[in-house]
């Protein structure tokens, strides 16, 4: 098992995005240099946005190569590139349920357990925010916790987990590019008001697919 793992930003958002797509998009995966670059640049389900160059995106998967976290796969069967693949299930023990959990904390940061199974769906299936607060709970009770309760935002009712993976993000503010010379470049985060009202829908839209969930079955229950 890996032990006392923390993740700069860039490897975590590099992990994180070859977890979603080989969960959510398993015929496009293991992924390529352009294709991941692509997918930890995407705007939508990242926060941060960023702007990571190509060199930034190889330096984090030589990292995540040393950590047992990633596998290079070599060209092969008409393939004339290198592709790449993460492990992550395999260096933790971890189940396809727990790793979208994962994934989607790494991409995203902290977040409710409504917004998780919303953003998770694509990925895995959990059949009720009790599925999903279970899994979270097992992933905080292992030895080396890999989330945990952060409490609620603000004005926000419902509380929030977030996993210890990640590293604080010094880069962006210092000033100095990281050794090599190449620098990953943050975007700003436009100013989202609605936040709050996109949380609460999240956890709306939960609890009408579990009432539909259970009209079908009382449906089918009354022979109907």
């Amino acid at each position: 098992m890996v032990r006392r793992m923390q993740l700069s930003p860039e490897c975590a958002r590099v992990l994180g995005a070859l977890v979603e797509k080989g969960l959510a998009t398993p015929q496009q995966y293991p992924l390529t240099i352009n294709a991941l670059q692509s997918a930890c640049n995407q705007t939508s389900n990242r926060e941060p946005v960023v702007s990571y160059d190509e060199a930034v995106v190889h330096a984090a998967l030589d990292e995540l190569k040393d950590r047992k976290l990633v596998r290079f796969v070599l060209p092969s069967h008409g393939r004339s590139v290198v592709r790449y693949r993460q492990v992550l299930n395999e260096a933790l023990g971890l189940e396809a349920e727990q790793c979208a959990i994962l994934a989607v904390l790494l991409l995203r940061g902290p977040q409710t357990i409504g917004e998780l199974r919303i953003r998770t769906e694509r990925m895995a299936k959990f059949d009720s925010l009790d599925d999903m607060e279970h899994q979270l709970e097992f992933l905080g009770s292992r030895e080396e916790p890999l989330a945990h309760n952060v409490g609620r935002r603000p004005g926000q009712k419902e509380e929030r987990w977030a996993t210890p993976l990640v590293a604080a993000d010094t880069s962006v503010d210092s000033g100095a590019p990281p050794p090599g010379g190449s620098r990953a470049t943050t975007a700003p985060a436009p100013v989202d008001v609605t936040d709050d009202l996109r949380a609460e829908l999240a956890e709306l839209r939960v609890e009408v697919a579990d009432l539909r969930r259970e009209v079908q079955e009382l449906r089918e229950s009354l022979g109907g």
